[in-house]
């Protein structure tokens, strides 16, 4: 059961924000949480739960006028096909793509932190989807990688048990906060439509899925 129970510190790292920030959520109820004794704990399964309602819900967390266009998080060179059939193996090639955009300033952070963003919870969100996602200082600006898996990758924990085939790598530069959760919310929402996520899987070149992505 140890395994399952998060600390303040740790939800807040998961989540990216400040152990205040939890202490405040939890403390008006908004977020799923218990006290054992004095100390706030968190079910692990309800905050991934809490994460991925939040992910879908197409709530828009910061104002309107802040619009995500995908043409300036992602290029064509940024799409890749994969065929690796673990979580891992995806997410490393998926962060070596990325780490060839400019923003990206520490390769082995991005590569380091990634990773251990998915071991504390996984980024799946379902319909076959992956969004694995961090801020960090080495960033200087938000951007994108898409992976198009050829095979299933069946270690992610995913809420519905279908297989990951679609994955989307986000890093932000830490202090874009609002930015970062609202290109989140906007790309989980873009990727309800079945026939776009279809169209991705049967793209032929990295172009033709961008030329999908950007419509």
């Amino acid at each position: 059961m140890g395994d399952d129970i998060l600390t303040i510190e740790e939800v807040a790292k998961y989540l990216r924000v400040s152990e205040r920030t939890v202490y405040d959520w939890a403390q008006k109820g908004e977020i799923p949480s218990g006290k054992i004794g004095t100390v706030w704990r968190f079910k692990k399964s309800e905050i991934e739960k809490w994460v991925n309602e939040r992910l879908t819900s197409g709530q828009k967390p910061v104002s309107q006028s802040m619009q995500i266009q995908i043409k300036n998080i992602l290029s064509p060179d940024r799409i890749v096909f994969l065929t690796h059939s673990t979580k891992h193996d995806a997410l490393v090639e998926l962060s070596n793509n990325l780490a060839t955009a400019p923003q990206i300033k520490n390769h082995e952070e991005l590569s380091s932190e990634i990773l251990k963003r998915e071991e504390l919870m996984s980024t799946a969100i379902g319909r076959g989807i992956a969004i694995p996602h961090v801020r960090l200082s080495s960033v200087t600006d938000l951007v994108m990688s898409v992976g198009i898996c050829k095979s299933d990758i069946i270690d992610f924990a995913t809420l519905d048990d279908t297989p990951v085939k679609l994955l989307f790598m986000i890093a932000a530069s830490y202090n874009q906060h609002a930015y970062y959760l609202q290109t989140l919310s906007f790309i989980s929402t873009k990727l309800k439509d079945k026939e776009l996520r279809e169209a991705l899987l049967n793209a032929q070149t990295p172009l033709d899925a961008y030329n999908i992505l950007v419509k």
